[in-house]
């Protein structure tokens, strides 16, 4: 959603005071930064701000994690506390379905939703009229062999700051047993798609074993390498491993500035040995971007077209 749409949407809300839409103007920043995105269900609103307070954006499901008789009281519990000052994502159901609907009406005009994640995104036109509706931003959840398609239309879409992968409908979708080998074409095809439109890196799917010694720690950083920035958790556990999978290692923020202190002009130098020139000295502007997450340089590393 583009930003005077999305303003006017604040100031003509009914009893939005400047603290409250400063809140979820810094919660929209959190959307397009955030590293953890923890998932908590719609029916457990004893978890919501618990998963506020231990994430880097909290995203209240309406969907998967919600059975079919509990979407109903699940509404009613993320708009009440949405109106009661809360500031959170929310996932809605996949879109034409009669649930994505209710979803809409109930979101409709409820202050402290500072994006709307999409499931099964496809349809430019469908995530617009989300945008629309409720007043937000989309993250697009690209889960299907034809989302993965239109990944770069989504990007462009005016609605959209942020592209996800979901991996395990996308699998189901294309008959491929869930993999890197076989989802390093659907992951970096996002990580293009985003670039190209300038928005935000994309966020990678959720790693479903939340052992204490599980993959989380090896997936997270799988997709750091491949240029997403974030990655959906499933449990709180996840967060930790997480956060330190996308920040820079202590060695790389070293590094990143020293390179910068060497070469303050911009020009050709050598550090240790090893020639810095621009890409060098731009990927140790990143580095530590990432390193102090909430700064405007981590959140504009897209820079593409848009």
């Amino acid at each position: 959603m583009s930003d005077h749409r999305y303003a006017a949407h604040l100031a003509g809300a009914d009893a939005v005071d400047a603290a409250a839409v400063a809140g979820v103007e810094a919660g929209r920043s959190r959307a397009l930064s955030a590293a953890a995105l923890l998932f908590v269900p719609g029916d457990r609103p004893e978890r919501f701000d618990k998963a506020v307070a231990g994430s880097d954006l909290a995203i209240l499901d309406l969907e998967a994690a919600v059975t079919d008789e509990a979407k109903g009281p699940a509404r009613e519990n993320i708009r009440a506390w949405l109106e009661a000052g809360g500031v959170a994502a929310v996932r809605v159901n996949v879109p034409d379905s009669d649930e994505h609907a209710l979803d809409l009406a109930a979101l409709r005009g409820a202050p402290g939703v500072v994006a709307v994640v999409v499931p099964l995104a496809e349809n430019v036109e469908a995530l617009d009229l989300v945008a629309e509706q409720v007043g937000a931003p989309v993250i697009a959840l690209v889960e299907s062999a034809l989302g993965v398609d239109r990944a770069r239309e989504l990007a462009f879409a005016d609605a959209v700051v942020r592209l996800a992968f979901g991996s395990i409908d996308y699998s189901l979708d294309v008959d491929a047993v869930e993999s890197r080998e076989s989802l390093l074409f659907a992951r970096s095809t996002l990580v293009v798609a985003s670039r190209v439109a300038g928005i935000a890196a994309p966020i990678d799917t959720v790693t479903t074993d939340v052992s204490p010694d599980g993959p989380v720690v090896s997936d997270a950083a799988h997709a750091r390498g491949l240029g997403f920035s974030g990655k959906l958790c499933i449990h709180p556990a996840q967060v930790a491993a997480v956060r330190a999978a996308f920040r820079p290692a202590p060695d790389e923020i070293a590094w990143a500035t020293k390179v910068l202190a060497a070469a303050p002009s911009g020009g050709a130098v050598k550090v240790d040995g090893h020639m810095v020139d621009a890409p060098v000295l731009e990927r140790a502007r990143r580095v530590l971007a990432r390193a102090t997450p909430d700064t405007p340089a981590a959140t504009d590393i897209g820079g593409g077209a848009r």
